[in-house]
């Protein structure tokens, strides 16, 4: 397998690209799945794609914030029969190596619970959120676990942002060394 950057003006890809998203995301992508990968391919964002003999097998992508200190990871996508072989984690970590590169030194992500797979869903998180968020569990298999094996941290979260009860979990990694800067 080959974990690269994605060719932008491959057809083939893009359309491979085009069915992934909508097949994972129906509800977001669907129809509209072939003009949110021109969005997700824009020149200042960074597109990487996981290739097993020319075949798209997963993505991740990221869209620079706060100048380029900042990067939104979105989105991370991998095709169902090549999930749980170490593809994710190895777009994750091409992503922070490209972005350390470019002077980024913060990834954050928003993993929606869209379907009650944590405690924090089906909750009034407008009630003691950070309560909730040190007492989280994952109830059915959410990606929050699988980005905390990656150095993730829960930061927050967007109570309601996928409809009543159903959360946005915010997180963020540092990938950038301090350095500590004196006046001379």
């Amino acid at each position: 397998m080959l974990i690269t950057e994605f060719e932008r003006d491959n057809r083939i890809l893009k359309d491979q690209l085009a069915d992934l998203l909508a097949k994972t995301w129906p509800k977001e992508y669907g129809q509209s799945a072939k003009t949110e990968v021109e969005k997700l391919l824009a020149p200042e964002r960074i597109a990487v794609a996981a290739l097993v003999k020319e075949e798209l097998v997963g993505f991740i992508g990221a869209i620079p914030q706060y100048g380029q200190t900042g990067w939104e990871l979105d989105p991370l996508v991998v095709v169902p029969d090549f999930r749980r072989q170490n593809i994710g984690a190895r777009l994750v970590s091409f992503l922070e190596s490209e972005i350390a590169s470019r002077g980024g030194i913060t990834i954050y992500l928003g993993a929606d619970d869209e379907n009650n797979e944590t405690s924090l869903s089906q909750m009034d998180l407008y009630q003691e959120p950070l309560a909730a968020i040190a007492q989280i569990k994952n109830l059915k298999n959410h990606p929050y676990s699988f980005y905390e094996k990656m150095g993730y941290q829960i930061t927050g979260v967007i109570p309601d942002a996928s409809g009543w009860f159903k959360p946005d979990i915010i997180m963020a990694k540092r990938i950038g060394d301090f350095e500590e800067v004196t006046e001379e």
